[in-house]
């Protein structure tokens, strides 16, 4: 019976390709690791990248690259607009295919312990991996960034789970198992990242929108546009559709048009089918109908 683990890294660098490269170079050519996608984002200054295939393999290259990262990304010379506090900022792993989640769980940890022991960058576990309700939540681990770790570290309930001081450039990692996400963003016809902030706040879960919605202003300087940058943490609950729409009539108030969105990363064919099957209003729609869902049968 063949297990497969997804893992989706994101590493602090969407500038100098090579040095992008030379970490995903880690994912290359490695028996039970298939590379699938990565990309990177000047403005965020970050980049993700996406592999899948069998548990220990997987984690082998993952901390491979973990150690890459540490050696070729200094947080000291950081900018960005995305917030992050490590040089490899989150790792997560996702069950695919004949994995239970606990087993995620498992290999998060020994991955977590390996990268603190061979490449001296500390660890928080966070989502189903925690051991604490406190740094469940990435956003909450993430918060004060690479210049606030120090003094983060010293407050109660906020030592990593490996390590007790920030590497002095590559700061420290979030590792943890969850379910399927999907980076999701909406670009606005407007340089006013202040716009983008206050939609943002509307659509989020914490700012009292959709359940299943973490979301973020973001200033795309090279482009000149605003954007509402988000992680959908279950699709099958808050579909694509419904936040692009709710973007959309919150743009509206500011006398804004959204010009387009994009997906980072890999997504479910499933969450594609539900946004054609709501604008195209076709009946009865099963996604056994796309060709390419028969063909993986």
């Amino acid at each position: 019976m063949n297990k497969l683990i997804e893992c989706v890294p994101n590493f602090s660098e969407g500038r100098n390709l090579e040095v992008v490269e030379q970490i995903v170079d880690a994912f290359r050519g490695k028996a039970g690791v298939k590379l699938l996608d990565y990309s990177s984002d000047k403005d965020h200054n970050r980049s993700v990248v996406t592999v899948m295939g069998e548990p220990q393999a997987v984690a082998n290259a993952m901390v491979q690259a973990a150690g890459l990262a540490v050696k070729l990304i200094d947080l000291t010379r950081h900018t960005g607009e995305h917030p992050r506090m490590g040089a490899v900022d989150v790792i997560p792993f996702i069950p695919i295919k004949n994995m239970k989640m606990d087993e995620c769980v498992k290999i998060s940890k020994e991955v977590a312990k390996e990268i603190f022991e061979q490449h001296g960058l500390p660890v928080y576990l966070y989502e189903n991996s925690c051991s604490s309700e406190l740094r469940r939540n990435l956003a909450d681990v993430r918060k004060g960034e690479f210049e606030g770790l120090a003094a983060k570290m010293k407050k109660a309930g906020w030592l990593p789970d490996f390590g007790d001081k920030p590497h002095p450039t590559a700061g420290a990692a979030a590792v943890g198992a969850r379910e399927i996400l999907i980076a999701y963003n909406v670009n606005l016809g407007t340089s006013d990242v202040k716009i983008a902030e206050k939609i943002s706040k509307v659509v989020r879960h914490s700012g009292g929108g959709l359940r299943f919605v973490k979301a973020m202003g973001v200033d795309l300087a090279e482009r000149k546009v605003a954007q509402v940058s988000m992680n959908l943490t279950d699709y099958k609950k808050t579909s694509v559709y419904r936040i692009f729409e709710l973007i959309k009539i919150e743009a509206a108030r500011y006398g804004v048009t959204v010009i387009g969105s994009e997906v980072i990363g890999l997504l479910p064919m499933q969450a594609l089918v539900d946004t054609a099957e709501y604008y195209l209003q076709i009946e009865d729609f099963k996604i056994e109908q796309v060709i390419e869902s028969r063909l993986l049968e």
